[in-house]
């Protein structure tokens, strides 16, 4: 008779380096590390900072006046037929040296110093992409929020009211509001288009509500004698807040393009104030002999909707960690070489091939 080997007993699996770092810490830890892991969200959310501390203080804001010594409104002398002064290259290179000079990104057809205009527009698309993302997110998180908890007819009047205003183009919504609204200021015209621009974040909320209203911690809210206020505020909101922000997030790069769009068709923010939008459309009969005109404002158009579209990616992938992005490197790793040897029986060779039996 054979002698049966006693099977070795199975250890545990060392934890991996990941998850001892992840031991102990606190959720927004987590949240905060990874965002920080995210290179290119990172170097976004500082290059939009910086261009918007850049903007404010050139020119100021409201009764502050900024550093830079023209208006966005004050006419002045065509220089060299209002082209660019700004000079990047150094005399070492051949060039006329690092400096601004008088007009750094040129002038309009009429003289107005288009640098101090720039920055104004930057000011005014920055006021619309907060506004238009708090009031919006405000307003979409409690209409979600609602209509996922109490579910039944509240969720059919909601859901239907939003499919309403979401089954008509934003941008003719936009349009109408603008022309009503647009001559009485930017931040007026913010708020009034944050009132259209909640639906998806509505629906985004509902469902998430949707999901964690079944959960344990619901149930023994409830037993507990919580309001439905309480709850919904209390327990269920906190949980959802990583899909509020990144939605947030993805809101203001839109209302970008959105107030963009709308003063570029003149029915966004109204002279004597300027947009990006605006100031393209008002110099566009220009852009063959003067192309500058058309550089800058489209320039930091995309730079602030490509910004914030990547701050809102890196949210994401730190609010939901099983979002894996595909890494090149990962996939170019030699195969170790413990993977590549072939599988052995835990009792040994011996274990491995039966012994016959005697006769």
């Amino acid at each position: 008779m054979t002698q049966m080997m006693p099977e070795p007993a199975l250890t545990p699996a060392p934890p991996s380096a990941e998850e001892e770092h992840t031991v102990g810490v606190s959720q927004g830890r987590l949240i905060l590390r990874r965002f920080l892991a995210n290179k290119v969200a990172v170097v976004s959310g500082i290059l939009f900072l910086l261009i918007a501390v850049f903007s404010i203080s050139a020119v100021g804001l409201g009764p502050i006046p900024g550093w830079w010594k023209h208006n966005y409104t004050s006419l002045n002398p065509q220089l060299d037929g209002g082209a660019p002064t700004l000079s990047l290259i150094p005399q070492w290179l051949g060039g006329s040296g690092i400096s601004f000079g008088e007009h750094p990104f040129g002038q309009d057809r009429i003289g107005i110093d288009y640098f101090a205009m720039t920055m104004r527009g930057i000011q005014n698309s920055i006021v619309v992409m907060f506004v238009i993302s708090i009031v919006g997110t405000v307003i979409g998180t409690v209409v979600g929020a609602i209509a996922g908890y109490y579910r039944g007819i509240v969720d059919s009047i909601l859901m239907r009211i939003t499919d309403v205003v979401i089954v008509i183009p934003i941008i003719v919504i936009g349009a109408v509001v603008g022309r009503a609204t647009g001559g009485l200021g930017v931040w007026p015209l913010a708020f009034f288009l944050a009132l259209i621009s909640w639906t998806t974040i509505a629906r985004l909320v509902r469902a998430e509500f949707l999901s964690l209203r079944e959960r344990e911690f619901v149930e023994a809210a409830r037993v507990a004698g919580a309001s439905d206020a309480r709850i919904i505020f209390k327990h269920i909101l906190p949980n959802a807040i990583g899909v509020v922000i990144v939605a947030a997030t993805l809101l203001a790069a839109a209302a970008i393009l959105l107030e963009t769009a709308l003063s570029f068709l003149r029915l966004g923010v109204q002279p004597p104030d300027v947009s990006l939008g605006l100031i393209i459309s008002d110099n566009q009969s220009a852009f063959q002999t003067r192309p500058w005109l058309f550089w800058w404002p489209a320039t930091f158009i995309v730079l602030l909707a490509l910004l914030v579209n990547f701050v809102g990616d890196g949210l994401r992938d730190a609010f939901d960690p099983r979002q894996k992005r595909f890494s090149l490197r990962r996939t170019k790793e030699p195969v170790s070489k413990d993977s590549d040897a072939p599988a052995t029986s835990p009792a040994g060779p011996a274990a491995s091939s039966p012994t016959p039996p005697s006769p």
